[in-house]
């Protein structure tokens, strides 16, 4: 087991519960990912030592499905729609307007830990679009400027 920050026995209740359930990987790795943010590789292998399931098959799960992530990620997750209805109206002046106001592209997390980017295929919200979420909210019609005004808002909320 590797020796990091990373408090195993906030996992405790969820193994607990699901460790023995057939057929629960997927509920596991939800819960590990909204304890920690991400899936931390520390979890998988005590995930792997508790259900039984190789890690290297833990890991191929959780690669399979997007909804996964293996990296921390900043305080506020930007996920923007890269959909047909946005893509047509400018979602792509909206990913460059983030890219330079962060300084990060898709992917990426600012260096401070506030802001991760993520380009998705698709939101479901297509008559605001172009649109993004960020954590639970989500923010229709925009434009560059009202992209910025929003990031700023975020920065100024966070201090």
């Amino acid at each position: 087991m590797v020796n990091t920050n990373v408090d195993l026995s906030l996992l405790d209740g969820v193994l607990d519960k699901y460790a023995d359930v057939q057929g629960s990987l997927i509920t596991i790795l939800q819960h590990t990912q909204d304890i920690y943010g991400y899936l931390p590789k520390e979890a998988i292998e005590l995930i792997s030592d508790k259900t039984g399931i190789a890690a290297s098959e833990i890991m191929g799960v959780g690669t399979f499905y997007t909804q996964f992530r293996f990296e921390p990620v900043g305080k506020y997750l930007i996920m923007l729609c890269q959909g047909t209805a946005c893509h047509v109206n400018s979602s792509e002046l909206i990913l460059q307007t983030i890219k330079e106001e962060l300084g990060i592209d898709d992917g990426q997390t600012t260096e401070d830990g506030l802001f991760s980017l993520k380009c998705v295929a698709c939101l479901g919200c297509c008559s605001l679009s172009p649109v993004m979420m960020i954590n639970e909210d989500t923010y229709g019609s925009l434009t560059p400027d009202k992209t910025i005004k929003i990031l700023n808002e975020l920065r100024e909320a966070a201090q």
